[in-house]
């Protein structure tokens, strides 16, 4: 049988998602808790490869067993018991073979949270940027009005780090939204896909912006410039959660 289906996770201890020898990855605890859950070896396909200690409140993924299997809507609690406690499989239900969890994604959304305050709680350690430094009271609106020159299709390549290897930098972003509630700021970036680390550079320019390194209107100029050294700093891991991932509704593809 072959699931498609959806888990959280919790980045802090993992080096990512994808398998790698002599780490924990979140790809290798779900085929371990899994296997154990269905009594066969499966495969697990990811709907993207997040980097250490990023989070996930909406992960894809297609579940392939070899054997025995387990009626969709009761593996999520069958396999409650075998996950480890920063994992959870959320929901399942079965698919044909003609679905790639990842190649099919029509666009995903990421949220990052950066909290402002001088002194941080233990809450967010680990699952927000906390920063001391206080934001200037401008420095809302010049994100905002910096965060909408990325809108649209256009090369990136001055908002990825080395080590990623694609064809093409060019990206379709959809939204582009920074919104403050209290001491808490959230961006929010939809795209057909994404670079290597590129919201969190994205997050960083901005955050630049903010404390006047840049202007608003800089960020045609760095697009143009296609020169990772013209964007600013990548912010940190903790924030970034890949918050929704989006498919063409087709009934077919979903038994």
């Amino acid at each position: 049988m072959r699931y498609f289906a959806r888990v959280q996770y919790l980045g802090t201890d993992f080096s990512g998602f994808q398998v790698q020898q002599g780490k924990r990855t979140v790809q290798g605890e779900l085929c371990r808790a899994l296997a154990e859950t269905l009594g066969t070896p499966v495969r697990v396909t990811g709907c993207s490869r997040t980097d250490a200690g990023v989070h996930a409140k909406d992960f894809c993924i297609t579940i392939d067993a070899d054997g025995g299997t387990i009626p969709p809507d009761a593996l999520p609690f069958a396999a409650a018991r075998f996950l480890p406690w920063d994992i959870s499989l959320i929901s399942a239900k079965e698919c044909d073979d003609s679905f790639h969890v990842r190649y099919d994604v029509t666009a995903k959304e990421y949220l990052y949270r950066l909290v402002n305050r001088k002194v941080s709680s233990p809450f967010d350690v680990h699952r927000a940027w906390c920063l001391a430094r206080p934001i200037p009271i401008e420095g809302l609106s010049l994100m905002r009005r910096a965060a909408a020159y990325f809108i649209g299709t256009q090369d990136f390549s001055a908002f990825t780090a080395e080590g990623g290897k694609v064809m093409s930098h060019v990206r379709t972003l959809s939204r582009f939204t920074v919104e403050k509630q209290g001491d808490e700021y959230l961006f929010r970036v939809r795209a057909d896909g994404f670079l290597y680390h590129m919201v969190r550079i994205l997050v960083g320019t901005l955050v630049e912006t903010a404390f006047g390194r840049y202007r608003p209107e800089d960020m045609r100029e760095i697009l143009d410039s296609r020169d990772r050294s013209c964007a600013g700093m990548t912010a940190p891991p903790d924030g970034l959660y890949l918050d929704a991932v989006f498919y063409e509704k087709d009934a077919n593809r979903f038994l």
